[in-house]
């Protein structure tokens, strides 16, 4: 999961950002609303975590622009506000949820995660294809009935390929989808990752590389080699 931070309060943002990280959740920063729109123009996100109360386009302007791209990504405004009107002005806008400040992380997280559900909801909770279980709530991967310990970022590079349901994915879409906005578009870590998941999901391989496409997962041939590239 990729979310966009829209929060002009620095320290706030940015632990956020470290937190989510910990949860395997890739998250960019925005501190105003010019750069929210910049950011959302030319990046896939899943879901935006958006401050009503930021410089340039208000979060509510940016909530708008967001509802009208049609693009149906989750809004979750914050705000220091409790009040119930301001509240309801907020869902008037678009928004899915509401959190109000101070918070939890471990709240934003849960309603993140419920969101993610919600907007994936013709998906099973838990995914299954050639042979793997992967639990993305409870951040769990069995193959063949054996759990499978994998890091943080193995495990959100395997949940975008089982994602794609055997279809390719691009080197590059890994990159946008696992990593931040500061990963370097040029890095060989998707390659490195990739091969780190091989080794912990073990053989048959059933991670494999379409040479200048991008890497699918595929049910394993017993009789036949697999490109480890």
């Amino acid at each position: 999961m990729r979310v966009l931070i829209v929060e002009d309060e620095p320290y706030l943002a940015e632990a956020v950002r470290d937190g989510l990280r910990l949860e395997a959740i890739a998250a960019d920063i925005a501190g105003d609303g010019d750069t929210a729109l910049e950011l959302l123009s030319i990046n896939a996100y899943d879901i935006a975590v958006l401050d009503r109360d930021i410089p340039g386009p208000s979060g509510d302007e940016v909530a708008k622009r967001i509802v009208a791209s049609g693009t149906g990504m989750p809004i979750l405004m914050l705000t220091a506000a409790d009040r119930l009107d301001d509240k309801a002005s907020g869902f008037e806008l678009g928004a899915d949820d509401y959190l109000t400040k101070p918070f939890e992380l471990r709240e934003l997280v849960l309603r993140l995660r419920a969101l993610d559900r919600r907007r994936a909801h013709n998906r099973p909770p838990v995914r299954e294809i050639a042979g793997l279980r992967l639990d993305p709530f409870r951040r769990e991967v069995h193959r063949d009935g054996r759990y499978v310990a994998l890091t943080r970022k193995q495990f959100a590079v395997l949940e975008v390929l089982v994602a794609a349901e055997g279809g390719v994915v691009s080197a590059e879409e890994l990159l946008e989808r696992a990593w931040d906005e500061n990963a370097d578009p040029f890095t060989n870590a998707v390659r490195i990752t990739v091969s780190g998941l091989r080794k912990r999901l073990g053989e048959p391989w059933i991670i494999a590389t379409v040479p200048g496409v991008g890497y699918r997962i595929e049910h394993p041939a017993p009789d036949e080699g697999e490109d480890r590239g």
